[in-house]
């Protein structure tokens, strides 16, 4: 029923730990394809995509652990606060930083490209919550 600690191997948490590595860095490498395709011109780094890339391993780890300590429900009640905070973060920290070109310039935030950047800044935080149930589902039983 409950992921027990009698399971645990070291095996399985390098695996968990080459995985969620590996998704990371496409989820990055993503990011900043997107960025490049929407000519974003924009002051975000490679390091500050995969530190906003890593908020999710937070909530993660959170879920895991009221999932051993709770059962499925703690899991999905824990998993679910943690995804919608982090969509509300994302949204709220990159769209100053994806708009932030616009707005210095003084352009309307109605425009087409705009609009197409603040899809972009959607998408990204959207993904989150995928990643965060898809890389965890399978550790609470």
């Amino acid at each position: 029923m409950l992921l027990s600690f009698r399971s645990f191997s070291p095996e399985i948490l390098g695996m968990q730990a080459s995985s969620a590595l590996a998704w990371l860095i496409v989820e990055v490498f993503a990011v900043l394809l997107s960025l490049y395709l929407v000519t974003v011109n924009t002051d975000l780094t490679t390091v500050d995509l995969v530190a906003f890339s890593g908020y999710k391993y937070v909530g993660m780890i959170s879920g895991v652990l009221s999932g051993l300590l709770f059962g499925k429900t703690g899991y999905y009640i824990v998993l679910s606060w943690c995804c919608i905070s982090i969509v509300f973060f994302m949204i709220r920290t990159l769209r100053l930083k994806i708009l932030s070109e616009a707005a210095a310039e003084g352009v309307l935030v109605r425009g087409a490209r705009n609009q197409l950047r603040m899809y972009l800044t959607m998408a990204i935080a959207a993904v989150q919550p995928l990643f965060m149930y898809w890389l965890t589902y399978h550790l609470v039983r």
